[in-house]
């Protein structure tokens, strides 16, 4: 990905890699459920317009409706947007990029777990290679 989603460009993205191919309409019901004011369906139909515009969304015409799509997989927009925030934010250390994470917010002994089993395999993998 080029350059990162704004706000509202990764909201629709989210329900879009949530939900799978939708509708303009469907869509902005979505955005205005999750919010406390509400979005106008012509707001998002220009923004889903301007996301095909800039490849982020494919669309497919059904008669007069719309169908809009991710163009983009959720794993490399998080990636990427990872990337920058780690290299302009943390110059470029992931120690401290992960420090901060954990130390911002109450991590559960379950998610603990799961840290240290991916910590492990990275380990391992480094190891092979």
């Amino acid at each position: 990905m080029k350059k990162k989603p704004t706000a509202a460009e990764l909201e629709i993205l989210q329900i879009l890699w949530e939900s799978g191919a939708s509708t303009v309409r469907f869509v902005n019901e979505t955005i205005n459920k999750r919010k406390t004011k509400e979005i106008g369906y012509t707001t998002t139909l220009k923004m889903m317009q301007l996301m095909h515009q800039k490849n982020m969304l494919q669309r497919e015409s059904s008669g007069r409706t719309h169908i809009y799509e991710a163009g983009v997989s959720e794993e490399a927009t998080q990636k990427s947007m990872l990337n920058k925030m780690l290299e302009t934010t943390f110059k470029g250390s992931a120690m401290k990029m992960v420090m901060q994470l954990l130390g911002n917010r109450e991590t559960t002994s379950e998610e603990f777990s799961q840290i240290r089993n991916y910590l492990n395999e990275l380990e391992e993998q480094q190891e092979k290679d």
